[in-house]
């Protein structure tokens, strides 16, 4: 065909400003789709993405609009999954950037137009819920040129929930994004992986997108990186169901399945070319997104744990963001450490694990990374409170900071400020948006922002506040660890790192927490929190009396004494065997204190 007629390109927004709704209108437009069997949220295959009302997986289209053939890459809109967009932008020549009318340009409209110009793409603007009474299409217009700094007269105006002005859309698509560039089918076979997932009948199976060349069925590849073989079993696009064809061809994006039944042997951002005549150069891949947030998954049941190893492989196939590693615990058994983008995303494939494959998880409290230097001059990063060494061998600990990007309505300004504060934030910058909306910067630690610190912020805001953020390096702290002793036993998953400031109170709330959610025992359990060898909190979960006196009506004292004695004795022994079951709340009560 034409490789003039071939426009790839993303869609990028901001959570909740409609990218979705969009793409089931193009769909429909273009009847892609048919009416029948279209659904709200047609590429969010997951119940998960149906229920959460967010995309979380990439997803890859291919559509034909007159003599143009389109490939539509719809990306998520969390800062938890920015991954994933970054990976859709590299296979694509240009972007669609959807602005809220009612909202405007949000902290992950920031982040990923930043991700489109990092990638040199064309980058189309469009406004869209202009059928709701209080759009300003022409505030946004002005908006998008000050804050991002790119022309937005010619905006495209939709509203993509009625379906206006979409026939704009294909328009400035046909009009703006360039056709692939140097397109020849002639050359050697040059294409990015740029996601992959498992099917248990064929294997894993990649998504591509092809650069030069072509490839067909029965075609032997190999991975540039690995120099791993394959030939070709399927291939085909998605129209979005499986559409099998006998080739693919240079500026087309589409999957091909292999046998291959190893997850190790593929990798997303690799470029696979032809054994019988490889390319010399590979494509440029992908910048590794580095793990924030740390936690471990254990299985309730012990013989899952070869399952879970399974299902990881598995899963990081679909999602390459996570790593995992295998490790102990005395009180949980063997289980993973597992590395996140973020909270959401950790909330997410925990779910995805026990509904996809069945697998009952103990998810510990979540941590970030420190560099531990020892007084030896070592240095160790350290992502496990359980594995702090003792105090007198630790010269300094250093902890990550974030920058953080928050965009507020002015009346909400005083209270995020205040938070941040909280939190130990660094005030850096205060920028204006427009009359009612200023950006701003503040520098944070990681580990106060991981757990509550979204949530609290919606809710100071009112819901009116966006947030984005990115790593910038590690500072020195004054930090403490803190072990929790259940009926004098360490509980080595319930360790957790503390500010020296907070020590004490944090302790007492935590202790208070553990109260609450640690079920009452035939015996008498304490819960102590030490820190440098003290004990700093203690809390006291009662027994439950048996009443070993009710038959007793009357009599000498001694012998209801006597009774309420054995009871004591045989208590003091369950004390001394018993043991003391942790439920998964314990696990969530270490971050669930307040600095307030």
């Amino acid at each position: 065909m034409d490789k003039s007629k071939i426009r790839n390109f993303s869609i990028i927004a901001h959570i909740d400003h409609g990218k979705s709704t969009l793409a089931d209108r193009i769909l429909e437009y273009t009847k892609t789709v048919d009416s029948r069997s279209l659904h709200a949220q047609h590429l969010d295959t997951m119940d998960l993405e149906k229920e959460r009302g967010i995309t979380i997986k990439l997803n890859a289209v291919q559509i034909e609009y007159k003599d143009y053939l389109f490939h539509l890459i719809d990306t998520p809109g969390h800062v938890d999954f920015t991954y994933e967009v970054s990976r859709s932008l590299a296979a694509t020549e240009g972007a669609l950037l959807l602005v809220d009318a009612t909202q405007g340009i949000e902290a992950q409209t920031l982040a990923n137009v930043y991700l489109a110009i990092d990638n040199e793409l064309e980058i189309i603007p469009i406004i869209n819920k202009i059928d709701l009474p209080s759009s300003d299409p022409d505030k946004i217009k002005k908006e998008i040129e000050d804050v991002i700094g790119i022309p937005a007269a010619d905006a495209v105006l939709i509203s993509a929930k009625t379906g206006q002005n979409i026939e704009g859309v294909f328009d400035a698509i046909i009009k703006h994004i360039p056709a692939p560039k140097n397109c020849d089918d002639t050359l050697p076979l040059k294409a990015l992986v740029f996601d992959s997932y498992f099917d248990p009948f064929r294997g894993v199976i990649i998504l591509v997108r092809i650069f030069d060349g072509q490839i067909k069925v029965g075609d032997e590849f190999f991975f540039k990186s690995n120099n791993k073989k394959f030939s070709v079993t399927e291939l085909g696009v998605k129209k979005p169901h499986e559409v099998k064809r006998k080739q693919l061809t240079s500026g087309e994006v589409g999957w091909i399945a292999a046998s291959i039944r190893e997850a190790k042997d593929t990798a997303v951002g690799d470029t696979i070319t032809l054994s019988n005549n490889p390319t010399a150069e590979s494509l440029k891949g992908y910048k590794k997104m580095n793990p924030v947030v740390y936690t471990g998954f254990y299985p309730i049941d012990g013989k899952d744990y070869d399952f879970l190893k399974d299902s990881l492989g598995k899963m990081a196939l679909s999602d390459s963001s996570i790593t995992y590693e295998p490790e102990t615990s005395k009180a949980l058994g063997f289980g993973f450490r597992i590395g996140f983008l973020g909270l959401l995303h950790m909330e997410i494939l925990q779910e995805r694990l026990e509904r996809e494959f069945g697998i009952e998880i103990i998810a510990t409290a979540p941590s970030v990374e420190f560099k531990v230097y020892k007084t030896d001059k070592t240095m160790k990063i350290i992502a496990n409170p359980s594995e702090f060494p003792d105090k007198v061998s630790i010269s300094k600990i250093e902890e990550p900071y974030i920058r953080a990007t928050i965009i507020v309505n002015d009346e909400y300004l005083g209270v995020i400020m205040d938070l941040c504060q909280l939190k130990r934030g660094k005030y850096i910058d205060l920028e204006y948006i427009d009359g009612t909306r200023r950006k701003l910067i503040y520098e944070l630690p990681l580990v106060e922002i991981i757990f509550d610190f979204f949530d609290k912020m919606k809710s100071a805001s009112k819901g009116y506040a966006s947030f984005d953020y990115e790593l910038i390096d590690y500072r020195e702290s004054n930090l403490v660890k803190v072990d929790i002793l259940l009926n004098g036993e360490k509980i080595d998953a319930l360790s957790a790192i503390i500010h020296k400031d907070f020590l004490e109170f944090k302790a007492r709330d935590l202790t208070k927490k553990l109260k609450e959610v640690i079920p009452r025992q035939n015996f008498e359990v304490p819960i102590q929190a030490t820190a440098n060898g003290k004990i700093i909190s203690r809390e006291t979960v009662k027994a439950y009396r048996k009443d070993v006196t009710a038959k007793l009506y009357g009599g000498d004292v001694t012998r209801r004494q006597k009774l309420l004695k054995k009871q004591k004795a045989g208590k003091k022994r369950a004390k001394a065997f018993g043991k003391v079951e942790v439920p998964q709340e314990a696990f969530l009560a270490i971050l669930k204190t307040d600095n307030s």
